[in-house]
């Protein structure tokens, strides 16, 4: 028997995120799970470091960065996701996303994470590397990526109702 009590979604905000948290919210829905949406923004500061001569207020580039992340997750997820799965918008800081993704799902006891995946070739995996491949492969529980577009199995209720007619 398959038992979820908390679903985390990691975001970047892309089109492969939107339909990562469609799956987690059904998910979340079927097992009457916890929905977490989390975002890890780049830790600007650490990535600045030894650039020479610069004016930058760092610090005040940083705040912005979480500002706008956490409106976006904000709106990402809705008062009916609050109501009904417990949803928690969360926007953390790291120099590395996935480290801190798979750590968030070790302290919060998470499930299963569910994250978007843009399915590029192999010359920009090599080159950019993937915070999904990561995650799967040091995650304490399962992964399901999502990539889109492909074949999605969660529809949109008034689509659920035609397929079943």
């Amino acid at each position: 028997m398959i038992t979820l009590k908390n679903v985390l979604v990691a975001v970047d905000f892309d089109e492969p995120s939107e339909s990562a948290l469609a799956y987690g919210r059904e998910l979340a829905r079927t097992f009457g799970a916890t929905l977490h949406v989390l975002h890890v923004v780049p830790d600007f500061f650490s990535a600045a470091v030894g650039i020479e001569g610069t004016t930058t207020d760092y610090v005040a580039v940083q705040r912005e960065m979480e500002a706008a992340a956490t409106r976006q997750i904000e709106s990402m997820v809705s008062d009916e996701d609050r109501k009904e799965l417990g949803a928690k918008t969360l926007v953390l800081t790291s120099h590395s996303a996935a480290p801190r993704i798979v750590q968030y799902a070790k302290d919060a006891r998470i499930d299963i994470i569910i994250v978007g995946t843009h399915g590029r070739g192999a010359m920009a995996h090599l080159m950019l590397g993937s915070v999904a491949e990561r995650v799967v492969r040091t995650a304490p529980c399962p992964v399901l990526t999502v990539r889109t577009p492909e074949h999605e199995f969660v529809l949109p209720d008034a689509l659920q109702t035609v397929a079943r007619a």
